[in-house]
């Protein structure tokens, strides 16, 4: 209970992917204490980024408005020939602050799921099959989650694309530090089936 902007600003935060009703409260209450400059320095930057984030017309990540390719894409030092498959933008940000990857990227925005009505023509993937036939690309890395959505389209994926190159997906198992006792039978499998030779 309280005023209705208070709870229309409650509401707007807990529509964010991970935010429920607590945080978004404890979240909209910071706000509220805060100066009003700093609320209208988050305001701007939102519509900041609705109006001038775009995306890349080759590999689909984050760019800015008026710039056709990303900063990956530009880059002359990154090997176009290794290419990694992600769901989305999201997952750039995390490869691209690990620093693992020196190649290139194919954002799929998002991954099947049939239930959801989420089909491969509702996907990128004939736009990367595309890309791996035009451009002969070397190698191409399935980076996808480790669900059953993320495993269906990387099988997808693969078998679109064996014919035409190299397909690879991240290795699965252990974190590293982990207690084999307090791992599940599914970590553990992947861990044992992806083991090397030390």
């Amino acid at each position: 209970m309280g005023p209705l902007a208070l709870e229309d600003l409650i509401i707007a935060f807990a529509k964010l992917p991970g935010i429920g009703r607590v945080t978004a409260q404890r979240l909209a209450l910071y706000v509220l204490k805060r100066p009003r400059e700093e609320a209208e320095l988050l305001a701007g930057a939102l519509i900041a980024a609705k109006e001038q984030i775009d995306h890349c017309s080759t590999c689909h990540n984050f760019t800015q408005k008026g710039e056709e390719l990303c900063e990956v894409c530009q880059d002359t030092r990154r090997d176009p020939q290794f290419l990694c498959v992600v769901a989305e933008s999201s997952d750039v940000l995390a490869l691209e602050t690990s620093q693992i990857h020196s190649g290139v990227y194919h954002v799929l925005g998002g991954v099947l799921s049939p239930q959801d009505g989420i089909l491969p023509e509702d996907l990128r993937i004939a736009a990367l099959v595309e890309r791996v036939r035009e451009r002969e690309v070397r190698e191409v890395v399935l980076a996808l989650n480790s669900s059953a959505e993320g495993d269906a389209t990387a099988h997808y994926i693969s078998q679109q694309l064996m014919p035409l190159t190299k397909v690879s997906g991240l290795a699965r198992g252990l974190p590293v530090g982990a207690d084999l006792d307090l791992a599940d039978r599914v970590t553990l499998a992947h861990a044992f089936a992806g083991r090397s030779s030390l």
